[in-house]
């Protein structure tokens, strides 16, 4: 799609020279053709434009909407039956199934695009919403693969647009306050940190179903579904959520759940790229001393520990343990027996030379250790805190959005959003690697397998991109995209 290479800027001469609009229909001008990102519109709208408008797609154009400052103009989705709220509350938004074709012909016709779709198709959604010269909100995590995740941090850089991701604890107070707390030297330097989750709440650590082929249902577009993935028949269960755990699509507990729980480590210590990762996961037995094998399938628990370089917050090199599956760390001895850890499910605790401080997900409910010292301390606000908080992180982007880039602060624009999804890809390249074997022959003429990314640890290049001690792992750093999908060159 010649079309999707645009630079903002041409693209937007383009637009102006076209008349098409004004024969259009549309009630709402978007901002950009009459007078660039920070011209302000008579409606003062920003004219948004879905895709994937189910489920979180759902709730995200309808918090745009609710702030009053965003008009949903179109709608896409791949699954008709998903996308039937929405087609109901934005009557008048125009309905497409491919992001392409809704690029191709509508472009002129909105400022902003959010992109709410399964994690193998954001990169490309978003990189060629960019590259049309809109602003982006996208679901967290904000990619599929490493690589992807480099590339929309670089198209940040490059194209003239406002971006977020979607964690809004981003926006909360918790991270701030914790922030604040940390900066006054409450518990000293960082020692280490532990995050965990009860993710995966779908299935996880199972075979590909066998089943017979089953029908597509009329509502959805299995092909346009699939987008970069590689093509397989449709089974059921797998749509509209089970995707996750499937390492075609999704990315797991560390997709779902990292980017809101490592976001506080992350923005407190000033983290930067992981040096070293290791990681021990949770094996299904089919049999006997037979330990199942499904490659395809993310793991059903894990632990990761990655490393990262010292730096002016932390006691010499700080070790981050991720801990999914429902496993948690040792409580702190500073909790009593009756408190509860992080917020039961998931967690997050920093552990300092003179204290330790946890919170939830989100970010929210940031705790002292001991509880009692929480309403001890007084430390002053050094942080702005987003109006609304959490909830706030949607309407921060639209007001961004229509002032124009480098107006107004956000809380997780992609220079931020895509190193944090870096460090958790980092820790699922590490996950995957277990499941990465070799075949060789015994003494006795057999077939065995040997798995060399079991019980080491992989030294990680940042600047390069990959492993420099297993090569076999750098596989999982960069998909190739099933013929006739590509990625925009930045």
């Amino acid at each position: 799609m010649e079309k999707n290479k645009k630079s903002s800027s041409s693209s937007r001469r383009d637009f102006i020279k076209s008349t098409a609009l004004a024969t259009a229909g549309i009630s709402i001008i978007p901002r950009h053709v009459l007078g660039g990102p920070g011209f302000v519109a008579p409606s003062d709208k920003l004219v948004v434009a879905g895709i994937g408008v189910g489920g979180k797609g759902q709730s995200d154009i309808w918090s745009f909407h609710q702030t009053g400052k965003a008009d949903i103009a179109f709608l896409c989705d791949v699954d008709d039956r998903r996308a039937k709220t929405s087609r109901e509350r934005f009557p008048k938004a125009k309905y497409y199934k491919d992001w392409r074709e809704l690029f191709d012909k509508e472009a002129k016709n909105f400022d902003a695009v959010s992109v709410s779709t399964p994690d193998h198709n954001h990169a490309i959604q978003t990189l060629s919403a960019m590259q049309l010269g809109k602003h982006v909100y996208v679901q967290k995590p904000l990619t599929h693969d490493i690589y992807e995740a480099r590339a929309l941090t670089k198209a940040a850089e490059k194209y003239d647009v406002v971006t977020q991701m979607g964690n809004q604890g981003a926006s909360g107070d918790g991270v701030r306050k914790m922030r604040e707390w940390f900066n006054a030297g409450l518990i000293g330097k960082a020692k280490e940190v532990y995050c965990f989750t009860d993710r995966p709440v779908w299935p996880q650590g199972i075979p590909w179903p066998a089943e017979k082929k089953s029908s597509v249902p009329a509502e959805l577009d299995w092909n346009l579904w699939l987008g970069t993935a590689p093509y397989k028949e449709y089974v059921n269960g797998l749509v509209p959520f089970n995707w996750r755990g499937w390492w075609d699509y999704g990315t797991g507990a560390l997709g779902d759940m990292g980017c809101h729980l490592i976001e506080a480590p992350y923005r407190v210590l000033d983290l930067k790229y992981p040096k070293n990762v290791e990681c021990s996961v949770g094996s299904v037995y089919v049999d006997e001393f037979k330990r199942g094998y499904f490659p395809e399938s993310c793991p059903p628990s894990s632990h990761v520990t990655m490393t990262f370089d010292g730096n002016q917050n932390t006691d010499g090199d700080l070790k981050l343990h991720w801990m999914d599956g429902g496993i948690q760390p040792t409580r702190p001895e500073e909790l009593g027996p009756n408190e509860v850890f992080g917020d039961g499910g998931n967690g997050v605790l920093i552990i300092g030379t003179k204290g330790k401080m946890m919170c939830g997900t989100y970010g929210e409910n940031p705790q002292l250790l001991p509880t009692s010292r929480t309403n001890e301390v007084n430390v002053a606000q050094q942080y702005d805190r987003v109006p609304g908080g959490a909830d706030g992180h949607y309407g921060q982007w639209v007001e961004a959005s229509i002032a124009g880039p480098g107006k107004k602060e956000l809380s997780s624009p992609f220079e931020i959003a895509g190193p944090l999804t870096e460090i958790l890809l980092i820790a699922n390249l590490a996950i995957r690697g277990t499941d990465i074997r070799r075949e060789k022959t015994n003494a006795d003429g057999n077939i065995e397998f040997e798995y060399p990314g079991r019980y080491i640890q992989m030294t990680w290049d940042s600047d390069n991109m990959r492993v420099t001690n297993l090569e076999e792992a750098n596989k999982f750093v960069k998909r190739d995209y099933r013929d006739g999908w590509k990625l925009g060159e930045i």
